[in-house]
């Protein structure tokens, strides 16, 4: 039988008490020992959409969702009765018609035009309510066939191409990870290469985005050990295709490519600590453009080292921006980068300098910083056109015109100070 666990499992065990965790790891050892033993008590979900969802009681109220096809049994979710039940009704296990990959698939609300009825002195009116179509659509002219490629389940396809800027964030949460992170990167601008599809015949468990929410679990010292840990741990675990790539040998500078969610950042820790290992006296920077991504692969790299500690010592892990700062000082001295106080005086000059103006303060800071200057746009081309996915006000061209004339006056203000925003 092949036993497997869910990311969604570890995630909904890890929020259950201390005791229900105890529960519900035994009810685990139990299922994986001898599935077929009747106390386990499986009980079939009448209402959920895949008819391969069952239930395992486990206690007085919490119930073991896991999904049971022939030979292979996942564990997928666990919760409080009415918690497990409604998660197994809203979703599906599927093998997706382009990737090949394994996915639990969130079944899509469909919200479809009603009668809206309105009262009014005398006769009835009666009124729909329809969709707004005055927004631009950040896929609108982005194929079926692109959005499969990247892994959108089919039933999404709809929400989608439909998405707007207000709304893509809210839409992507439903997603499958690789599809999110695939959807996001094309609405700045950025485009991943569009995976290859898995062979046909190949198990969809063993796909790379599968591999990255599902394990198997070859005997009860694997289980044991994935119900002990947090699902990090398992993070950090290579497939063999992406350990031949870790341990290559190459001539020169290599670069690794793949769609989101491929593991190349493990390749890229693997990779560090190879090194490390393979040249004792030399020191390994791994660095990313981003800060958060850097703390979190600097505790990927803490798991790692368990049994080597000294080998810590000679791999480190920062953003560009860290890096960047520490060799500044060392060559240059301590930057002088305006506070955040002094950015929202210069804006505020800026903003009464202009007739018309009607935007708060706030709103300033929050484009400044989340668009302007974490972009590091410099004319006004670049922010006439930028797309702006982490704002959920919409602006015309006249509305950025002002807001680009308030913010050339704030950095005229910053490099008259000396400083850099």
């Amino acid at each position: 039988m092949e036993f497997r666990i869910a990311d969604t499992f570890t995630d909904s065990l890890a929020k259950l008490t201390g005791e229900e965790q105890k529960a519900v790891k035994t009810a685990a050892f139990d299922l994986q020992l001898n599935p077929a033993q009747p106390s386990l008590q499986f009980h079939k979900l009448d209402k959920a959409k895949d008819p391969n969802f069952w239930s395992i009681r486990v206690g007085r109220d919490i119930r073991l969702i896991v999904h049971r096809a022939g030979p292979s049994l996942l564990l997928c979710y666990v919760h409080h009765h009415d918690q497990a039940y409604q998660w197994a009704e809203r979703r599906r296990l599927e093998t997706h018609p382009k990737t090949g990959a394994a996915q639990l698939v969130e079944i899509r609300e469909r919200i479809q035009e009603v009668p809206v009825i309105k009262f009014a002195d005398g006769p009835r009116v009666i009124t729909r309510a329809r969709i707004d179509l005055s927004k631009p659509r950040v896929f609108g002219y982005t194929s079926d066939d692109t959005l499969l490629a990247y892994g959108v389940p089919p039933e999404w396809l709809d929400a989608v191409r439909g998405a707007t800027e207000d709304n893509l964030l809210e839409i992507v949460e439903h997603l499958p990870g690789e599809a999110a992170e695939a959807l996001l990167n094309l609405a700045i601008g950025i485009k991943p290469p569009r995976p290859e599809p898995a062979p046909e015949g190949t198990n969809p468990f063993d796909h790379p985005d599968a591999l990255r929410r599902f394990r198997v679990m070859k005997n009860v010292e694997e289980l044991a050990l994935a119900l002990d840990y947090p699902w990090e741990r398992w993070a950090v675990f290579l497939h063999p295709a992406q350990r031949q790539l870790v341990q290559k040998d190459f001539k020169g500078a290599a670069r690794v490519a793949g769609s989101a969610g491929t593991g190349k950042t493990i390749v890229a820790l693997h990779r560090a600590f190879h090194l490390a290992r393979t040249n004792p006296d030399a020191r390994v920077l791994l660095t990313t453009f981003s800060e958060p991504l850097a703390k979190t692969l600097d505790a990927k790299r803490r798991l790692l080292l368990q049994g080597e500690p000294r080998l810590g010592e000679r791999i480190e892990v920062h953003s560009m921006g860290s890096i960047g700062h520490r060799l500044f000082e060392l060559t240059v001295g301590k930057p002088q980068i305006a506070s955040r106080d002094t950015v929202a005086l210069l804006l505020q000059d800026a903003a009464h300098a202009i007739e018309g103006n009607k935007f708060s303060l706030q709103f300033l800071m929050t484009e400044w910083e989340q668009v302007v200057d974490a972009r590091q746009l410099d004319t006004w081309e670049e922010y006439r056109d930028v797309t702006r996915l982490v704002r959920k006000t919409r602006l015309k061209e006249a509305q950025r015109a002002i807001l680009w004339t308030i913010f050339e006056g704030c950095a005229v203000g910053v490099e008259g100070r000396g400083v850099t925003p």
